[in-house]
C-alpha cells in the first residue's frame, strides 16, 4: 500500500495533542513512519468491518479488552492479556450463544488524554505523563518532556505485538484496536490500498476517538471520516441525542454497516436516566451502529491518591447496558474493558480475591484501574449470564466463529 500524506488540518481542533519542542524532529519522526509499511492489512480490517456489520444486526457480540495505556516492552503481559481475553469469549460465545469478535486494546495504546496539561509534586511543575509514545511516567525533566522520537518506538512495538501474537497460536485470537489519539502518528500511517483505492489507518484494524476529542468539528472526527476502518466513538454523560446524530452524520453519512460502533461510559448511576434516550434517537434515525458498554471509565473512584474502581458498579453498569437495549428492542452489541491477564489489584471487592486492604499489593497500571485476571473472568461470566436472555436475530456461526489471528487463516 503506498502512503498518503497526512492531511492538513486547517482550523479544525485537534485536541489533546503534545508539545513537541522540536518541529524538525518531528519532521524528521513521520517522514520516517510514512516510509515504514502498514501494521495491518486491508483484508483484515475489512473483515473486522463485516463483523462488526455482524454485531450490530443483532448476530454476534463484540469483546473489546486490554490495558489502559500499554507500556514499552511488555509483551510478555501482552500476551497474557490476550490469553485471558480468549478465555472471556469462550465463556461469552458459550453460555449466551452469541459469536464473539475479539479485539484488544492492544499494539498501539500507547498514547492517553489527560484531563490536565501538567503535574505537580512538592512544588514542582511538569508535563503531565500522556503514555509512552510521547513521554516517560518518571517524574523529572528529561523524562516527562515530550520526545517524537518515541513515536518511532510505538509503531516498533505495536509491530512486535502482532509478531509475537502470530508466533504463539495459543495468543494469537484478537484483532488490535487503541485510541486514535496523536494525529502526527495516525496521519503518517494512513495508506491507500492500490487494489481498491481505500484509505486505511494502518496503525490499527479498529480505532476509537475518546471522550474528550468527539468534537464534530474537530480534527479527530475529520480523521474517522477520511479512513475505512472500523470506528467507535466513546461516549459520556455529557453526550446528547444531537450529539450523537451530527457525529453519525459526520463520520458515517452513507449509513454503511459495520464504521461506527458508540461505545457508552455513562456510569452505573447515571445510565439508566441517560442511554434509553440515545438509543432510541438514533434507532429512529437508522444508522447501523454497534452499541457497546464500557463500564469502566464512568465508574472511576479515588481512595487516597489511588483510582479504583468496584466490581459492583461495573457490574450495575453492564446490566442496565444490556436491559435497556433489550426494553427498547435494539441489541447490546458488546463490552470494551480495561484489563490485563496478571494478577493486579486495582479493582476491589465482588471478587474474594482484592479488598481495600491489599489495593497496593500489586497496583501497577500506568494510568487507570484494570480488572485482573479473575475479575475479567468474573465479568465475562457475568456478561454471559445477562446476553443468554437478549433474544438472537439468526446469525452464521461458520461466518463470524472463524478468529483472526495475525499469521492465521483470515492472513493465509
Amino acid at each position: 500500500m503506498s502512503a498518503v500524506p497526512g492531511a492538513p488540518v486547517g482550523a479544525l481542533r485537534a485536541e489533546q495533542q503534545p508539545d513537541w519542542p522540536d518541529a524538525d524532529q518531528l519532521r524528521r519522526v513521520t517522514d520516517e513512519l510514512r516510509t515504514r509499511p502498514a501494521l495491518v492489512r486491508q483484508d483484515d480490517v475489512t473483515a473486522l468491518r463485516h463483523k462488526v456489520a455482524q454485531a450490530a444486526a443483532g448476530r454476534a457480540v463484540l469483546l473489546q479488552g486490554g490495558p489502559c495505556a500499554e507500556t514499552f516492552g511488555s509483551l510478555a503481559e501482552t500476551e497474557r492479556t490476550v490469553a485471558t481475553l480468549g478465555r472471556m469469549a469462550e465463556v461469552l460465545a458459550r453460555v449466551s450463544s452469541f459469536p464473539v469478535v475479539t479485539v484488544g486494546r492492544l499494539a498501539g495504546q500507547y498514547a492517553k488524554p489527560r484531563s490536565r496539561p501538567t503535574e505537580e509534586r512538592d512544588g514542582v511543575v511538569l508535563p503531565v505523563y500522556r503514555g509512552d509514545a510521547v513521554n516517560g511516567a518518571v517524574f523529572n525533566a528529561v523524562e516527562r518532556s515530550p520526545d517524537p522520537r518515541r513515536m518511532l518506538r510505538a509503531y516498533d512495538e505495536s509491530a512486535a505485538v502482532l509478531r509475537g501474537l502470530g508466533a504463539d497460536g495459543a495468543s494469537a485470537t484478537c484483532y488490535t484496536s487503541h485510541e486514535a489519539l496523536l494525529l502526527d502518528y495516525e496521519n503518517a500511517l494512513v495508506r491507500t490500498d492500490p487494489r481498491t483505492g481505500r484509505t486505511l489507518a494502518g496503525s490499527g484494524h479498529m480505532l476509537w476517538i475518546g471522550e474528550r476529542t468527539r468534537h464534530v468539528d474537530g480534527a479527530h472526527v475529520h480523521f474517522a471520516r477520511r479512513v475505512d476502518n472500523p470506528f467507535a466513538v466513546k461516549i459520556g454523560p455529557s453526550a446528547t441525542a444531537d450529539d450523537l446524530l451530527e457525529l453519525i452524520a459526520r463520520t458515517n453519512q452513507e449509513h454503511t454497516p459495520g464504521k461506527l460502533t458508540l461505545i457508552t461510559r455513562l456510569g452505573a448511576d447515571r445510565i439508566d436516566d441517560i442511554l434509553p434516550e440515545l438509543v432510541e434517537k438514533v434507532r429512529l434515525c437508522g444508522a447501523p451502529v454497534l452499541w457497546v458498554c464500557d463500564p469502566m471509565h464512568g465508574n472511576t473512584r479515588t481512595a487516597g491518591a489511588l483510582k479504583i474502581r468496584l466490581m459492583s458498579e461495573i457490574k450495575a453498569e453492564i446490566r442496565s447496558f444490556v436491559e435497556i437495549h433489550r426494553r427498547l428492542g435494539t441489541h447490546p452489541g458488546g463490552l470494551h474493558l480495561e484489563m490485563t491477564g496478571d494478577y493486579v489489584t486495582e479493582c476491589v471487592d465482588g471478587t474474594g480475591t482484592v479488598d481495600d486492604m491489599d489495593l497496593m499489593e500489586r497496583y501497577t497500571t500506568a494510568c487507570d484501574p484494570r480488572l485482573n485476571r479473575d475479575q475479567a473472568l468474573e465479568i465475562a461470566s457475568f456478561a454471559a449470564a445477562l446476553w443468554a436472555s437478549v433474544p438472537e436475530r439468526g446469525h452464521s456461526p461458520g461466518a463470524l466463529g472463524e478468529r483472526f489471528a495475525p499469521g492465521g487463516p483470515a492472513n493465509r
